[in-house]
């Protein structure tokens, strides 16, 4: 005999599809709801191999978010998110389980901001790459070598890529091979030099690799950004008239030490010092910024032959070379003042630490 009535039975069974519903209902809402994982700032998650569900909880236990760690571990079982792939991802904002596990699963990466520096050599620009993405800097150097598959298909030396290595930041996904980022500079450049500037280059009387090596040497030279195209202008005066460049920074490129230059330097035997060999480098001596390149295009038109540094990290222009000895003399006295001042300043100082 049924212990329940047929109407108890129908109530019974009510309850029970409204339990189940409201289980799902409430399994569905924690899984897919978008505010289950919250991050007030950005915040980036580096993945260096695939990774498991524990270890991405660990990550977050770690991180400035807003998320149920026990929850988070039951939703990626629950959805079959176990395992991750390499790669940076980014929080910035609200995002359900299923969102966020998802994007990570399937290796859906957030592009890492790369910024490229001006006036760098390859080492510099090998370390700044790679702490900026996955690979390491030995690969990065490998790249900017004369024998390296893209240096060869672009039919550059490794030093005339790494001056089309433009200064600016950019988006590049962390994972991206060395080839893959630096091809990414390397057309930015070609859009926005061989693109914007196209006509002037074409009007001009060097070539495009001449006016990159020209430009590295104004990057090197000019402290203040205003005066670039006052120093292209002189540079393009020495070699109008068949003047030796004699431009310091081939010869610290040649020396390879950035350092301040001895007398000697100067009659270093070598294809990049301007002093002793006429005209331009045989090639660039690091990647100028977009200014320097629009400078050496667009000069500044005067008489000016010699230049000296100022205290103010400018320079003192003079169109003799009279004018330009004089300068110099007061450079050298301000610069003899210096170190008198600061010999007196360690003189004082010492005798201060001994009373």
């Amino acid at each position: 005999m049924n212990p329940f009535s047929k109407k108890e039975l129908f109530t019974l069974t009510l309850l029970f599809l409204i339990v189940m519903i409201l289980t799902a209902g409430s399994r569905n809402y924690r899984l897919y709801s978008t505010t289950a994982i919250q991050s007030g700032q950005p915040v980036q998650i580096f993945l260096h191999d695939r990774t498991g569900l524990d270890e991405i909880v660990e990550i977050m236990d770690g991180l400035d978010v807003d998320v149920d760690l026990d929850e988070l571990r039951w939703a990626g079982r629950v959805l079959g998110w176990r395992n991750f792939r390499t790669g940076l991802y980014e929080l910035n904002g609200q995002y359900s389980y299923e969102e966020f596990l998802s994007k990570m699963a399937r290796g859906i990466q957030d592009p890492a901001k790369v910024t490229v520096l001006s006036g760098s050599d390859t080492g510099r620009f090998a370390l700044r790459m790679s702490a900026q993405l996955k690979a390491d800097s030995d690969a990065f150097l490998e790249v900017l070598t004369d024998s390296s598959d893209l240096a060869l298909e672009l039919g550059l030396s490794g030093e005339e890529l790494l001056s089309r290595m433009l200064p600016n930041t950019y988006e590049i996904y962390w994972t991206s091979t060395p080839e893959r980022a630096v091809r990414r500079i390397y057309n930015e450049f070609t859009r926005i030099v061989e693109g914007r500037y196209q006509r002037d280059i074409e009007q001009n009387s060097y070539s495009l690799d001449e006016i990159i090596t020209l430009a590295s040497i104004v990057e090197m030279e000019a402290k203040v950004a205003d005066e670039k195209p006052r120093i292209a202008g002189l540079y393009l005066n020495r070699l109008n008239r068949n003047m030796l460049l004699q431009a310091d920074p081939t010869v610290i490129y040649a020396i390879g030490e950035r350092r301040r230059l001895l007398f000697e330097d100067y009659r270093v035997d070598h294809p990049y010092n301007t002093y002793i060999h006429a005209g331009l480098p045989p090639g660039p001596i690091t990647n100028p910024d977009e200014a320097s390149i629009r400078a050496v295009l667009n000069p500044e038109e005067h008489d000016y032959l010699f230049m000296v540094a100022a205290p103010d990290g400018s320079h003192r222009f003079t169109r003799t070379f009279e004018e330009h000895r004089q300068a110099s003399e007061e450079w050298r006295r301000w610069i003899r003042e210096q170190y008198r001042l600061r010999d007196e300043r360690e003189r004082m100082e010492a005798e201060s630490s001994q009373n």
